[in-house]
């Protein structure tokens, strides 16, 4: 792997025998108790293999949802039926996390057995990092590893305080990979690189959008968040989501783009145009609204001046996808990228459709993402950060078109602005 991972991994430690604490990320969507992705079970499967292949007793330890305690619609006992399945052998499930019964399962465990708790945040010593909780969870273990991605920003017991109670803590190859494939994308990427950012709030993205004007090519915004910027322009945007509370933050954010703009070769690209409603829904009448003449040369060249009120939207629309022109226009800058960093829909992706796979909200996103699958041509190294982007790949069955997945939300973001994350630091040095 690359050099920037810089922890042991489960290739540096002998295994035979060994009780090793598994820390996964099986936080999967589950309904009246059926499991609707198991993306993230069958990405722990790598490491899981070679813990088994190698001898080792295996407990595997997640959390699934934010439970106030115990609660039945929450159990991981899905999970174990459904990673027994995928492993072709028995998943045994306890249904405590600690005490004599969790302790007991442990002790009879043999070489290449593997053990599943029960929901960790039944416990609210895990949330808040208690080192009893901790002690208890670590009672017996050899082994720490760690390869629940999504996690390791958090400083909770099972991430930070068990692996300090443990002599051996190292990486397993999911967490080894989203490490490797991030850090290479933010610190060596194949020019030029294009951050296409989107989602719902400004709020969870401003410092990776003020990261990516320091570092990108171009930066193109998409998603309701535009709306924070189109609103801090003196745009008209009627019953938009919006922060108000951003927008000192996001002027701050256009002073900075236009200074860079200035002095180099870097697009900052807000959408010009947009589909507007009433209603969020399959039903609704839909509107092209456009607020601009199309000058993409620098943010200071967009038009002052208001749009006609025919193109403008309505007290009572809101935007709830980007126009064809910003869609166009962006795919037409990621069709001359050699690296995309994608996080986060143009769109209301949600939303479905009557007649037709693309929702009335998901044109903009299928737009960028026929640019991104090499549909017109070029195709280019495609890194998807997280939440709900990752979900909207998985549910459109596109995953396999993109050069990285990744399973992490917040923790992506924050490796990508380069925080330190608690379950990483937590891990022996290489």
């Amino acid at each position: 792997m690359a050099e920037n991972f810089n922890k042991k991994t489960i290739r540096d430690v002998d295994l035979k025998d060994k009780l090793v604490f598994l820390r996964a990320d099986y936080n999967v969507p589950i309904e009246n108790g059926h499991i609707t992705s198991d993306l993230r079970i069958k990405q722990s499967l790598p490491t899981i293999n070679y813990l088994i292949e190698n001898g080792a007793r295996v407990v595997i330890c997640s959390h699934l949802g934010r439970p106030k305690g115990p609660e039945k619609a929450l159990s991981l006992r899905p999970v174990a039926e459904r990673l027994g399945q995928l492993l072709d052998q028995k998943v045994t499930f306890c249904e405590s996390t600690i005490g004599d019964e969790a302790n007991r399962l442990k002790k009879e465990l043999k070489s290449g057995e593997i053990l599943l708790l029960e929901n960790v945040r039944f416990y609210p010593e895990e949330k808040s990092n208690d080192n009893k909780f901790a002690k208890s969870l670590a009672e017996g273990i050899d082994i720490f590893v760690q390869d629940g991605f999504g996690v390791v920003h958090r400083a909770h017991a099972s991430t930070e305080a068990v692996p300090n109670l443990i002599e051996h803590k190292v990486a397993g190859f999911l967490l080894e990979t989203e490490v490797t494939k991030i850090l290479d994308v933010m610190q060596d990427p194949k020019r030029p690189l294009v951050a296409l950012i989107g989602g719902a709030k400004i709020s969870d993205k401003i410092e990776l959008i003020d990261k990516f004007i320091e570092i990108a090519d171009a930066v193109l915004i998409g998603g309701a968040m535009a709306n924070t910027f189109l609103k801090a322009q003196g745009r008209e945007i009627g019953d938009s989501l919006f922060e108000p509370d951003m927008i000192a933050e996001v002027k701050k954010i256009m002073d900075k783009a236009q200074d860079r703009v200035e002095s180099d070769k870097f697009v900052f690209y807000l959408p010009q145009d947009g589909v507007a409603s009433q209603k969020m829904d399959t039903y609704t009448t839909t509107r092209i609204v456009d607020w601009s003449a199309h000058s993409v040369a620098s943010i200071d060249s967009y038009p002052k001046n208001p749009a006609r009120i025919t193109n403008m939207v309505r007290d009572n629309e809101s935007i709830y996808d980007i126009g064809p022109f910003s869609g166009s226009f962006m795919a037409g800058v990621i069709q001359m990228a050699e690296t995309v960093v994608w996080n986060g829909a143009m769109g209301v992706t949600e939303v479905n459709a009557l007649h037709s796979p693309i929702g009335p909200f998901a044109h903009g996103t299928d737009l960028v993402v026929q640019a991104m699958t090499g549909e017109y041509g070029k195709k280019p190294t495609v890194i998807v950060g997280g939440g709900d982007t990752t979900g909207y790949v998985e549910n459109r069955g596109i995953i396999e078109l993109f050069d990285h997945v990744s399973t992490g939300g917040g923790a992506c973001l924050d490796l990508m602005v380069g925080k330190k994350l608690p379950g990483i630091e937590a891990l022996d040095k290489a």
